[in-house]
């Protein structure tokens, strides 16, 4: 198992303006696990469009099976047995499982129609032999996200793939669903196929991975084997310095610190369930709790973004009302949703256009817009954040995460807002953003602003909190002092049914 199947040397790529490969290197053994990690913009993706077609290669040389390659396209790529899966899936939910994993290929009967009967016969061979229990004439979009990510690499394995590339596939699971990805891949491994695995959870690589390839600015770094590299060792390797901070030990914020949030037997079904809490000034509320626990839906009700059938919130003491999230910013409160695309930024709208978005109505004069206080206040606020971008013109699709999720703070810090909610704050982010975050928000709290961060990764909640609300099933279960929330505890109470 341990041939090389795939070797890419001296890859070079350009575009205008950007050398984005210097010199490239990566290669894969039949039936290994070889993460890719890098920084968001380090070439990883890059290099793996260029391996597949989809980008045009300025020079180097790839070699698969011992024959060199230059595929065209994806298709080409595909035929030769290499298979991506991305983050953002691209299947179609209004038709079955079958019919995703065989669209194109489809059986005809009579020479004239479409055999459903075999399709879904052929699908539930395929599931039996990865050991999937997926009903194959079931619609695609009635099933979860971890589900459908099941169904495209069975999708890959039908099209014979030896060779699958897996872009952050855990980014949206449960952890059950990530255990049943990581047995199926470890499956995939006996059967010898050999798997490229893009992703910035440092648990997930060093448990899952067999070898560790880091690139940095679009060159090669390192390859090493998991089990002789350590998390500070590959973190280094990506950004050129040490980066995480350690766990919190104690909480920085005295018990009698005033109080700024208040929320009563607030319930929003069929998520929210009767939740009560406080949040003191300059403090970090950390939200904990598996996947479905109604984290997020807490924080919409809060924000108005969602109704509620009961509750009060009082803000320094005062009850107001934040039944849309228009009176809740009037009161103060933020809130940073964790798709920032979706919710939070007008993609295609200027980094100054976003900053200014929830206080438009102050640039505003005669029924003009001064676009060049805009420019001026959003320049001040975003290079206080130290958002990297050439200019205030910039599209904000063309930034990376962490500097995406930098303007959506930039804007509510224009908007004078006290408390911040931040919904999964480091998702898709690398892990030199990912510090740089830390930064920011703990910065955020030292002047005296109140932050609820719902997060995911046990890590992210102990390195920043100063308490831990866990959440089970639209109900809190534990409220700790940071000094107190261990893994196994946080745990412990997040599956307290």
């Amino acid at each position: 198992m341990n041939e090389l199947i795939l070797q890419m040397k001296n890859i070079e790529k350009s575009f205008p303006g950007v050398h984005a490969l210097k010199n490239a290197y990566f290669d894969l053994k039949a039936g290994e696990v070889h993460a890719l990690m890098g920084e968001n913009g380090a070439g990883k993706s890059t290099l793996m469009k260029v391996l597949c077609g989809i980008h045009k290669r300025d020079g180097g040389e790839i070699t698969l099976f011992g024959n060199p390659v230059n595929f065209h396209n994806i298709a080409q790529a595909q035929k030769a047995g290499i298979s991506i899966i991305h983050q953002e899936l691209n299947m179609i939910g209004d038709l079955t499982v079958a019919q995703n994993i065989f669209i194109g290929r489809e059986p005809i009967k009579n020479g004239i129609y479409i055999d459903d009967r075999k399709m879904e016969k052929d699908a539930r061979e395929l599931f039996g032999r990865l050991g999937i229990n997926i009903d194959p004439s079931v619609k695609l979009g009635r099933l979860t996200v971890g589900r459908q990510q099941m169904v495209e690499i069975t999708k890959a394995v039908s099209h014979n793939s030896k060779i699958l590339i897996l872009d952050e596939p855990t980014a949206a699971l449960t952890l059950p669903e990530v255990e049943e990805l990581f047995k199926i891949m470890n499956d995939l491994k006996k059967n010898g196929i050999g798997m490229i695995y893009i992703s910035h959870r440092m648990d997930e690589i060093t448990r899952i991975s067999d070898r560790v390839t880091v690139m940095r600015d679009g060159e090669y770094v390192m390859t090493k084997n998991t089990r002789e590299v350590t998390k500070d060792e590959i973190v280094k390797a990506m950004v050129g310095r040490v980066v995480y901070g350690e766990t919190k030990k104690q909480s920085a914020v005295p018990v009698s610190a005033p109080v700024v949030l208040e929320v009563r037997n607030l319930s929003a079904p069929p998520m929210v369930k009767d939740v009560s809490f406080v949040l003191r000034k300059g403090e970090i509320l950390g939200f904990a709790g598996l996947m479905g626990a109604g984290r997020t839906e807490v924080a919409r009700a809060i924000f108005g973004a969602d109704s509620k059938t009961s509750g009060e919130i009082f803000i320094n003491g005062k009850k107001v009302k934040t039944d849309t999230p228009e009176a809740a910013v009037k009161n103060g409160i933020c809130y940073l949703s964790e798709d920032r695309k979706r919710y939070g930024l007008l993609l295609i709208k200027s980094v100054a256009e976003n900053s200014v978005l929830a206080s438009v109505d102050r640039y505003i004069s005669a029924g003009w817009i001064n676009d060049r206080k805009i420019k001026k206040d959003a320049k001040a606020i975003n290079e206080k954040l130290k958002t990297k971008t050439p200019s205030m013109d910039q599209l904000v699709k063309n930034l990376s995460g962490g500097n995406q999720q930098k303007v959506i703070v930039a804007r509510w810090l224009l908007q004078n807002s006290d408390i911040f909610i931040f919904d999964e704050p480091t998702r898709g982010i690398d892990v030199g953003a990912k510090s740089e975050m830390y930064e920011l928000m703990e910065n955020l709290a030292s002047e005296g602003k109140s932050i609820i961060m719902i997060s995911s990764e046990l890590s992210e909640i102990q390195r920043l909190s100063d308490r831990v609300l866990v959440m089970c099933e639209g109900r809190i279960t534990a409220d700790l002092d940071i000094s107190e929330a261990s893994q196994e505890t946080i745990m412990k109470y997040a599956t307290m049914r």
